[in-house]
Parts: C-alpha cells; sequence; structure tokens
C-alpha cells in the first residue's frame, strides 16, 4: 500500500510562496504552476543541448549509449513514480528531475573538473547547480518583458538544493532559498532518483561498451548478484544478456521500492504532519536503509574503479580537459574574441566567469568544433 504523506508534500495553494515567480504571469487553469514550471524547461534551449553532452561515453562511440538528456528522461520517471508512491508532488518532482542537470557543461564531470580548475586559477569556482540557476534566471530568453524562464520560487530551490546544502555565509546570492532550512521531499528524491538511474544505466552502458563483463559484474556487485539470481531461476536457460537486462530492471525497483519504503518510515518517525516538520529536520529524510545504501556504496565504488576511471574513458577525459582549458585560455587571453552577446557581459560580471558560461552552455560537438577552428588559427 502506497505512503500517503500528502500533508507533508508542496501541496500549492494559491498563496504558497513556492509558487511565486519574479515576474508576474497569468494563471493557466488548465494547469498547475509546476506543469507550466516543466513545460518551460523543456521548451528551454538549454535543455534540448542536454542531447548533444556526454553522460559517461559520448555519443561518438555509439548511438545506443545514455546522453544527458536520456539519462535525465531516465531520472525523471524514477521521480515521478517515487513521488506518486509517497502522495507528494509530481508534478514538481518530475520538473526539478528535468531541470537537475541543465547546468552541466560538455563532457560530462570530466569537463565540470577542468571548467573549475580554470576558474580556481582566477579565485572562482564552477558549480552545475549555481549554473543552472543562471540559465533559468538568465541565459535563456524567451519572453518579450524580462530575461529568464521565470520560474516559480519552489523550483529554483529544488534546483540548488537537491543534492547539496549550501552555507548562507558563503553564498549569500542564495538568501532566498531558504538555506538553514531542509528542502521539500520532492527536491530531496532528485539526487537519490539520479543515483538510481545511472546506477542501472551505466552498468548497462558498460557492458554494451564492452569495457564490463556481465560476470566480473555479479562477482563484485552484490545487488546485481543477488537480483541476478533471483530471475536466473525465473528464466532458467536464457541467454546471459537477457537475464542481466531483467536483473538491471530488477534492481532499479529494488532501489526504488527501498527509497520510497525508507523514506516513509522515515518521515512518521518524527511525527512530521506538514512542510515545515520536513524543514525543521536536522538531516533529510529521502535516503536509502543502511543495508542498500551500503551496496549503493559498493556499487558506486565498483563502477568508479572498472569503468569511470578505466584506460580508454580515461584518454577521452584527457582529451576533454585538454579542450576546455585550451579554449578558457583562450579567449581569457584574447576576450575579443568572444560572441558579442557574451563579451558585453563581461564588465558585470568578470571575465573568468563569462568565459565559463559560454563554455559551460556548449554541446560536445560544438565545442570541438570551436577547438578545431581554433587550432588551426592558433597555435595552442
Amino acid at each position: 500500500m502506497a505512503i500517503d504523506l500528502h500533508r507533508c508534500a508542496v501541496v500549492g495553494y494559491p498563496d504558497d510562496p513556492l509558487l511565486t515567480r519574479v515576474y508576474s504571469a497569468p494563471s493557466r487553469p488548465s494547469r498547475t504552476a509546476f506543469q507550466r514550471d516543466r513545460e518551460r524547461i523543456v521548451q528551454s534551449r538549454a535543455f534540448r543541448r542536454l542531447a548533444g553532452k556526454t553522460q559517461v561515453f559520448t555519443s561518438r562511440a555509439s548511438d545506443h549509449f545514455r546522453s544527458r538528456l536520456t539519462h535525465t528522461i531516465e531520472v525523471a520517471q524514477i521521480a515521478r513514480a517515487t513521488a506518486a508512491s509517497l502522495g507528494l508532488d509530481e508534478d514538481l518532482a518530475e520538473t526539478l528531475a528535468l531541470v537537475h542537470d541543465i547546468g552541466h557543461p560538455p563532457f560530462g564531470h570530466a569537463g565540470e573538473r577542468a571548467l573549475d580548475r580554470c576558474l580556481s586559477r582566477h579565485g572562482r569556482r564552477f558549480d552545475h547547480n549555481i549554473h543552472a540557476l543562471r540559465i533559468v534566471e538568465h541565459f535563456e530568453q524567451r519572453y518579450a518583458a524580462h530575461r529568464g524562464l521565470n520560474l516559480t520560487l519552489g523550483v529554483r530551490e529544488g534546483i540548488i538544493k537537491h543534492s547539496r546544502d549550501y552555507i548562507a555565509e558563503q553564498h549569500p546570492e542564495l538568501s532566498e532559498y531558504f538555506l538553514d532550512q531542509r528542502p521539500p521531499l520532492e527536491a530531496q528524491l532528485i539526487d537519490l532518483a539520479d543515483e538510481i538511474a545511472y546506477l542501472t544505466a551505466d552498468l548497462d552502458d558498460g557492458v554494451e561498451s564492452g569495457l564490463l563483463e556481465i560476470g566480473h559484474i555479479r562477482e563484485h556487485v552484490d545487488i546485481l548478484r543477488r537480483c541476478y539470481r533471483m530471475v536466473e531461476k525465473e528464466h532458467a536457460g536464457v541467454d546471459e544478456k537477457f537475464l542481466f537486462n531483467e536483473a538491471l530492471q530488477l534492481m532499479q525497483n529494488v532501489l526504488t521500492d527501498d527509497l520510497i519504503a525508507t523514506t516513509g518510515q522515515n518521515v512518521a518517525a518524527i511525527g512530521a504532519e506538514c512542510l515545515a516538520d520536513i524543514r525543521r529536520h536536522p538531516m533529510r529524510l529521502a535516503v536509502f536503509s543502511p543495508h542498500v545504501e551500503a551496496e549503493r556504496l559498493q556499487e558506486k565504488r565498483y563502477l568508479y574503479d572498472t569503468l569511470y576511471t578505466c584506460g580508454p574513458l580515461e584518454t577521452e577525459h584527457n582529451k576533454a580537459e585538454e579542450v576546455v582549458t585550451a579554449l578558457f585560455d583562450y579567449w581569457i587571453n584574447d576576450p575579443e574574441e568572444l560572441p558579442a552577446s557574451y563579451f558585453e557581459e563581461v564588465e558585470k560580471e568578470g571575465l573568468s566567469r563569462v568565459v565559463a558560461d559560454y563554455i559551460a552552455g556548449m554541446t560536445d560537438a560544438f565545442i570541438l568544433l570551436q577547438y578545431a577552428q581554433i587550432k588551426r588559427a592558433v597555435r595552442f
């Protein structure tokens, strides 16, 4: 039976501050505020660019590997199902899932690390959550009256706080996002839905790439081995690759069901009766059980040791760092070569931030094109 936590959900009454926008917008009786935010995100240029950004493997290697966009869709599916089972606001959870990776630069985490190192030389850092907020508040230009997507406060708070907590003294620019309080459960679920999605998908893509072997995974990843044995009993004699696919689906269900059950139990244990109780609690309540959390960490370590840091991917990561660093330095040294719209921002934002903003918005294909063009003109 589903756990009803509706009293602790973001209910969305007309006077709810989480429904407020920076700029006034006409109401739409046929759609909720969070449904409208979802549509604004899906129709944004930044969302479309996720199709051309690396998740783990570049799309040049195979049409079947996840991109940042297809990963995002998988996260949204898990987030919505989890929120529905818990009686939370499904529209808010889905919207936060769809926007959670919109601030990532090209080349996945390798590109993010390279951009962060470049900025650190100028006393700044790159944070994809904060960059995502800059995208939806400033870079997207779709409306005549203002810049940005004019999203609700609830979605903007979730963009910032879904995966980590920020300290108010260190980030005064984020003061409106209740930094001394926990985020709503809908936002707390997103980081774990993200984990469920990539823990499943990265094993799948790793085997598809030939870099991981099913037998080796079964030997070293307890949760997958357990799920594989269950489906093997039910489908005796079936080819290994189909049993592996079934085991991945079962593993995703095990992780999702545990998240739902543990979150519901945690909320009940503190006697939460409203969203304010969730916000006041010193710890996040959306977590896995201790046993499943241990299995999650084991699989994450396995993926790091055998896939994320393997030779072929390290070669791609090194190339990504080379491209990002070279282009960053090029525009730092010759800012007038930036597009006019970015060059105009330099006085207000500072050159290093503007260069990082420009690079972060690129797809893998576009940044490689820029690198090739500039390399022909200037010898790095």
